[in-house]
């Protein structure tokens, strides 16, 4: 077989993420769908986001920058700004996750609440199901955070950090989709 042939293929790993991608978009898209609908139903409660999600949305931009920069360190095989950006980009993931959590708290305090009027729910909703989606990369975060600090590296490959990072920069675009969809849809 031709060899530049072989090499347009797509890795099978990574055709799994964009199927898996797909499927998580079009999950999304059908629940900022149904709350658009009941949205136009009545009966819909308006609320404020705490300022603390502006802060969240920030760290997960700034953490798909560190990542970015730490594919391409692992690529120039600069291994310790490669260990740096996958540290600050797991710290950062977390640090996510706690702004959200405060979020939430805070909310939660004002009385929105999951079981309240339909428009608290599908906010708890959907954004509970981004914060699953997080939780996902975190762990593949925390799995490339450790294979980056293990002593010997038997091959340079990229393709496993690819995939992690693809997987990254989406669910921090789909929470900036989510975090202006709120804004415009109270």
């Amino acid at each position: 077989m031709d060899t530049t042939v072989q090499r347009k293929r797509i890795h099978p790993h990574k055709f799994a993420l964009w199927l898996g991608i797909g499927s998580i978009v079009m999950m999304f898209a059908g629940l900022t769908s149904a709350h658009i609908v009941r949205h136009a139903q009545g009966n819909w409660v308006n609320y404020r986001l705490p300022a603390v999600f502006w802060v969240s949305t920030a760290t997960i931009v700034l953490s798909s920058v560190t990542m970015a920069m730490g594919i391409k360190a692992f690529k120039n095989r600069l291994m310790p700004r490669f260990k740096m950006f996958i540290t600050l980009t797991l710290v950062l993931g977390i640090l996510f996750g706690v702004f959200q959590w405060m979020g939430f708290k805070t909310l939660y305090a004002e009385n929105i609440r999951v079981d309240g009027n339909p428009s608290e729910s599908f906010l708890f909703i959907i954004a509970g199901l981004h914060l699953l989606h997080i939780l996902g990369g975190l762990v593949a975060l925390l799995i490339v955070f450790l294979r980056a600090f293990r002593t010997k590296v038997k091959v340079y490959n990229a393709t496993g950090l690819e995939i992690v990072g693809t997987y990254w920069h989406f669910v921090d675009a789909l929470w900036i989709y989510l975090f202006v969809f709120f804004l415009v849809n109270q």
